[in-house]
């Protein structure tokens, strides 16, 4: 498969992968993906990630219901993060039950922040651990 041949993974065998909104544009998320989650986007038109905390595979909406399909895929200039352009099935992208997981706004003076939006579920209630 040529795109597992041309990304350029960081040392620990990960690459940033960002998840767009086909539809409006809106940036959802950013995770990360090793060889094998990528190979299974490609192939399964899910978004599927590598968690870090985890030190597994994650098929985005395994737990929530909150899927996202991948409509399309592109990779930066240096080939070093890729774009998915993805339909989000659900109403959150984020664990935390907001739509973005870039809920939170920078204030002007740089020391606080302010968030944006309202959690649309209660993580407590989906992420039962």
């Amino acid at each position: 498969m040529k795109i597992l041949d041309s990304v350029k993974f960081t040392e620990d065998g990960l690459i940033p992968a960002i998840a767009q909104d086909a539809a409006t544009g809106e940036i959802l998320m950013m995770a990360w993906m090793n060889r094998e989650a990528l190979q299974m986007t490609v192939e399964t038109k899910r978004a599927t990630y590598w968690s870090r905390s985890r030190n597994k595979l994650w098929i985005k909406g395994e737990e929530s219901g909150n899927i996202q399909e991948v409509h399309s895929m592109s990779i930066d200039c240096d080939v070093d993060v890729i774009l998915l352009k993805i339909r989000q099935v659900g109403d959150a992208a984020c664990h935390t039950g907001h739509r973005s997981c870039f809920y939170r706004d920078v204030e002007e003076n740089g020391e606080t922040l302010r968030e944006n939006s309202a959690p649309l579920f209660d993580p407590k209630k989906v992420y039962k651990k």
